[in-house]
């Protein structure tokens, strides 16, 4: 494809684009500066006017330059300079120093939200399994298993999911030509193959074809074809947990998150083994795109209180959910083009350990700027009082706003060293 529609292209345009969405820590400096400034302008020249004024009327010397002088210096000290140049410094560092571990976040919006994360919706397939698919075994109903891989090969040759790319390794003939192929999302796919309709996927699309699939027990996925309306034979495929993804979920545990909960279209059984040997807490099978949306609006009425809810996933039947989730994070080596553009974050290198990696970011980037805050307004605060009682001079002054902005700004600048969170 052309390289404006590229995936480089596309992170690039991610990261550029990062520093238009701004958090709710941003908006407050930019608002609190709006009043801030003209507020601190008129009590400086209210300081210069109005105790001389008095003092004149009251008989007394009115001493202008001394009152000149403190409101100079009541103005140099309410700068808030500290306060708007470290924040966005703050989050840029931590989108940065994200990025350089692989972790694209595509604004400080999304990283003020993800460090409020208290539970974390995830996905089976491609998320916490490898993705590297195998046949296991083969059923049939009036053909053999190499003319049933054969159909199912030819109906899933155009398909770039790894299930599909397992069935066409695993025929060992010539894959026949196939036409009219139509993906369903959720579902599986249906296509032409020598004069007849072929349809491969779940049980739920065999009832849409009119074949009924029979109930099975076992752990893995099952993928049913149907031959001309009439169930051909199912397709048993396994996947494997990926090596770190135990460890995953219980580091997401130790970064604060309360809850894990596996959103899957795959079977009951294998779910719930993959589920109980990764320790998640909640587990919902057999789910359509729509289901799994429905499943987090669901978590989302009731989560606790200004927390936020993530979900990771990497197949374009994610998409929706990725969009609808507080924070959607994509893997973006396995995943696809659809589940890489609606998610706000993307992990290059389709790392479950990333996820908790983020949300560790996420908290040690909002708790400098919450430092920054606090401190920069607490010392203006302190100074101001000062300078209006003439109690602080010239180089207080310079302390407060040009010191105060630089230990702001070298405090912003730890969000950048992340590699050891």
């Amino acid at each position: 494809r052309e390289f404006g529609e590229s995936t480089v292209s596309k992170i690039l345009e991610l990261v550029e684009s990062a520093s238009s969405r701004k958090s709710r820590s941003e908006d407050f400096t930019a608002k609190f500066a709006r009043v801030y400034t003209p507020a601190v302008c008129i009590g400086a020249l209210a300081l210069a006017t109005v105790p001389p004024a008095a003092r004149m009327v009251l008989g007394m010397p009115a001493g202008w330059t001394n009152w000149l002088y403190r409101a100079l210096t009541f103005l140099v000290i309410s700068c808030p300079c500290a306060l708007v140049i470290s924040i966005p410094l703050s989050f840029f560092a931590g989108i940065g120093g994200a990025s350089r571990e692989g972790i694209l976040i595509k604004g400080s919006n999304y990283l003020e939200t993800l460090s409020k994360a208290s539970i974390a919706a995830l996905d089976k397939t491609g998320t916490l399994t490898r993705g590297e698919f195998r046949v296991t075994d083969v059923e049939t109903s009036g053909m053999t298993k190499e003319e049933l891989l054969a159909l199912a090969a030819a109906a899933e040759s155009a398909s770039p999911h790894p299930i599909a790319a397992c069935i066409i390794n695993a025929c060992s003939g010539r894959v026949p030509d196939a036409s009219d192929i139509e993906e369903h999302s959720g579902l599986g796919v249906t296509a032409r193959v020598g004069g007849q309709t072929i349809a491969a996927g779940n049980a739920a699309l065999m009832r849409m074809c009119g074949a009924e699939a029979p109930e099975f027990e076992r752990a893995g996925t099952a993928v049913h074809v149907a031959a001309g309306g009439a169930y051909a034979g199912t397709i048993y495929i396994s996947d494997v947990l990926k090596d770190n993804a135990k460890e995953a979920v219980s580091a997401l545990r130790r970064a604060g998150i309360k809850k894990t909960v596996m959103l899957t279209g795959d079977t009951g059984l294998s779910a719930s083994e993959a589920a109980k040997e990764l320790g998640i807490d909640e587990m919902y099978c057999g789910l359509m795109p729509q289901d799994k949306v429905a499943k987090i609006e669901k978590l989302l009425a009731g989560k606790p209180g200004n927390t936020t809810l993530l979900f990771a996933g990497d197949g374009i039947n994610d998409a929706p959910v990725l969009s609808r989730a507080d924070v959607g994070i994509a893997m973006g080596a396995l995943g696809s083009d659809a589940a890489i553009e609606a998610a706000d974050v993307v992990l290059m290198d389709d790392d479950p350990m990333k996820i908790a990696k983020a949300v560790r970011i996420a908290k040690k980037c909002l708790r400098i700027v919450y430092e920054n805050i606090w401190f920069a307004i607490g010392v203006k605060l302190v100074c101001l009082l000062l300078g209006a009682l003439g109690m602080a001079n010239m180089w207080m002054a310079i302390f407060a706003d040009v010191g105060v902005m630089v230990l702001a700004v070298f405090n912003a600048i730890r969000a950048l060293f992340v590699k050891d969170l």
